[in-house]
């Protein structure tokens, strides 16, 4: 059998897939905006607050684990919310209520909480793992936003989410009730945030690997480099002599210091080119001592990473480094800009 050619496997849909009729200008687009900010109102202007509260509560007092479940596009969304829970320090996690029935149920304990997200009320998956839930003692909530379902009608606990319709023409397709399933979940996500007090600094706990949570984790200690990938010279070493120690350790310094290791000035690229400029061959004779900045920026080692780019950056003049020293005057260290960013900050 030959194989089909490339062309019968379009890789993007162009104007030949679409109807001549197909087409969409700013003033449907703006109308469709609108529809959808009216619908989303509407949520906001009769969603039940004393049951938001008592949901929120519930939450909040859960001595076990936050379950979400849903099915399809609520599925999506309760993982999302479950996510969002976990970034804040709350113990959440998302249950398939497919596989729950194949097992993954015994994950329930009955310090838990498990909330189910249904626009109908009336997902069949989920009517079926209610009562296997409720035997393992779980605290059941439903989450939908048809008045008298059967999911809320067997739950401990229910909050109508207001839906006046979905912004698709049939009203059909889930793109409005799912929007009001985020608003909700992710602002009482923010509610028990603010009830908990978890600081900023906690927060960046959970994200360490975000710019967030670099910037208020990392310290100097933790991006600079060590003591012996530090380019250092002593002050009585000629300036020629020690090229190899500037250029080979991609600093573009060396830090002068003494026989103790307590740092005395630095000698950058740039004084190397300006000496040059003013001495010419006398350059031979200079020492590193002699040329170098006797009153460098400088760092501790505990300082925070974000604060050592700060100073760098600072007026009148940008560096590109700075030495990192403890409280003797002892160097231990190089923090550069280079390796901040790489670092991601």
């Amino acid at each position: 059998m030959g194989s089909l050619p490339a062309h019968a496997f379009p890789t993007t849909v162009g104007k030949d897939c679409l109807d001549e009729s197909s087409h969409i200008d700013e003033r449907a687009l703006t109308k469709l905006f609108k529809s959808q900010q009216s619908h989303l109102n509407f949520f906001f202007d009769h969603i039940d607050y004393s049951q938001t509260l008592a949901f929120t509560r519930a939450l909040l007092n859960a001595s076990g684990t936050v379950f979400f479940t849903g099915v399809g596009k609520s599925g999506f969304v309760a993982h999302k919310i479950s996510q969002t829970l976990v970034s804040l320090g709350i113990r959440s996690a998302f249950l398939s209520p497919v596989d729950a029935l194949h097992g993954d149920i015994g994950i329930l304990t009955d310090r838990d909480v498990l909330v189910l997200l249904s626009k109908s009320g009336a997902t069949e998956e989920l009517l079926r793992l209610v009562p296997c839930a409720r035997a393992k003692g779980a605290l059941l909530i439903a989450l939908t936003s048809v008045e008298g379902n059967a999911l809320a009608a067997v739950c401990d606990m229910t909050v109508h989410l207001p839906l006046q319709r979905e912004l698709c023409p049939f009203n059909l397709a889930p793109v409005t009730s799912t929007a009001i399933q985020m608003v909700f979940g992710d602002t009482v996500a923010i509610a028990l945030m603010e009830a908990r007090n978890l600081t900023k600094e906690e927060y960046a706990a959970n994200h360490p690997a975000g710019k967030i949570g670099k910037s208020l984790i990392f310290k100097v200690k933790d991006v600079m480099k060590k003591q012996e990938d530090v380019p250092i010279c002593r002050e009585s070493d000629l300036i020629m002599d020690q090229l190899v120690e500037l250029t080979s350790k991609g600093c573009g310094c060396l830090l002068v210091i003494d026989d103790c290791y307590r740092l005395i000035g630095t000698f950058t690229d740039g004084d190397l080119r300006r000496t040059l400029r003013a001495s010419g061959e006398a350059i031979f004779k200079l020492t590193v001592g002699k040329m170098c900045n006797r009153n460098p920026r400088i760092i501790g080692p505990e300082a925070m990473a974000v604060d050592a780019m700060k100073k760098m950056e600072a007026a009148p003049s940008p560096v590109q480094f700075l030495p990192v020293i403890n409280d003797e005057n002892i160097l231990i260290g190089i923090v550069t800009l280079h390796g901040l960013v790489s670092a991601g900050l």
